[in-house]
């Protein structure tokens, strides 16, 4: 059982009630469920299948993992093929099915690192969609850049700002994720580091932060837009207490309703006197960590772009001419014009500890995509005797232990 501190658990009871906190305690005892999500458009031929995986149920392509491999050791991870994910934060596909969203439309991930909810989000959207994910801590961008280069859709551009800078800009979006920083209660089952860094003075903190993040994106979102606030927390400070605040400051704000069944088992409002539909998931009583969903829509119209503007490209980057305020991160290629070369399992590992290689007598020279069971890893350049790793450095895998034997998570029909 986790040592969890005494004003949380007085808290959290009194939130939840007798019966669901108990719940909530026993689930420390039980394994921790893993899931993943598929990647539709690089596993579109649906030839492929999971060993005793489970769907999650409001998720399209989210399945449960019997147990936790080491994730580290398979290429088809690095391929971007899928997401290790908590299963509670893909209900946002859920979300993204039933609201009115346009097949053109223009969204934000504000608060995107590492990257789960945003490459969820793109896939789940039209291919004519465009999508900024933001992240305004340097390194935490750095890891959403990687994340998304490797999830490979189109019209997907990372920035590195603070919120306020997408206000100052005027740009204007239909669809607006902010998934805000919390105080982490529903992480701490799976995350003991949150438990120590958890105090009532940060739960304080965050929801005053995540007001200034609304305020922002609200300022953002274009008549009839949709905003989707989410936590990984428990208290209704940060929560149902933010809803109603924002409720109360925009007046032009409607809390939209998302069906859901009753063996997901989600929980609504546990804040007296709060009767808007929003959507808790508490472990030991839905199969997943904490999180807390609310959708909302500005004004009364539909969540279309009517404009989208002309669009100037200046090298990877393509935006609105009257929108190049916020500049994206550089893309990192990891395509080039050249063939394909299939590796071993142990030449996709050592590419990916950014080892040098020795590709079949006759490949090519020149620039080369490696691929593992066809699904390209990224490029490397073969000078005959050897071909020079062009793998990102900075994501190249350090550990020195590999194993003999592959265990696939996905297998070929």
């Amino acid at each position: 059982m986790a040592n969890l501190p005494a004003a949380f658990s007085e808290y959290t009871r009194q939130l939840m009630g007798e019966e669901r906190f108990g719940r909530y305690l026993k689930s420390f005892e039980e394994e921790t469920p893993v899931s993943i999500r598929l990647n539709p458009m690089k596993m579109a031929d649906g030839g492929w299948k999971m060993d005793d995986a489970e769907p999650v149920p409001w998720c399209r392509n989210g399945y449960y993992l019997k147990q936790r491999p080491n994730f580290t050791f398979d290429p088809l991870f690095h391929a971007g093929c899928y997401y290790v994910q908590e299963a509670a934060s893909m209900f946002l596909d859920e979300v993204l099915k039933q609201v009115a969203v346009s097949p053109k439309l223009t969204a934000l991930d504000m608060c995107a690192a590492p990257g789960g909810k945003s490459t969820l989000l793109r896939a789940a959207l039209s291919d004519d969609c465009v999508l900024y994910s933001n992240e305004p801590i340097r390194n935490r961008a750095n890891i959403l850049l990687e994340n998304v280069t490797k999830w490979g859709y189109p019209n997907h551009y990372v920035t590195n700002v603070y919120p306020e800078a997408y206000r100052k800009s005027k740009m204007k979006f239909d669809l607006i994720l902010c998934d805000v920083p919390c105080s982490g209660e529903g992480m701490f089952r799976k995350d003991e580091a949150t438990i120590r860094e958890w105090s009532p003075q940060q739960v304080e903190k965050c929801w005053q932060l995540q007001r200034d993040i609304v305020t922002d994106a609200w300022a953002c979102l274009n008549d009839g837009g949709l905003l989707i606030y989410s936590t990984c927390t428990f208290n209704t400070k940060e929560n149902e207490e933010n809803i109603r605040w924002i409720l109360d400051l925009f007046k032009d704000a409607k809390v939209l309703d998302i069906n859901t069944k009753p063996e997901w088992y989600i929980t609504g409002s546990l804040l007296e006197g709060f009767h808007e539909p929003v959507y808790r998931f508490i472990p030991g009583i839905s199969r997943s960590e904490g999180l807390f969903v609310c959708v909302l829509r500005k004004g009364n119209g539909l969540a279309v772009s009517t404009e989208q503007g002309e669009y100037s490209h200046a090298g990877n980057k393509k935006f609105p001419r009257r929108e190049q305020s916020i500049p994206t991160l550089g893309t990192i290629p990891l395509h080039v014009d050249g063939p394909q070369v299939e590796l071993t399992y142990q030449q996709a590992m050592a590419y990916l500890r950014h080892e040098a290689l020795v590709l079949p007598e006759e490949t090519p020279r020149g620039l080369v995509n490696v691929a593992f069971q066809g699904f390209p890893l990224g490029p490397a350049k073969n000078i005959g005797t050897r071909a020079n790793n062009l793998y990102p450095k900075e994501w190249k895998i350090k550990t020195t232990h590999i194993p003999n034997d592959y265990e696939p998570i996905l297998r070929r029909l």
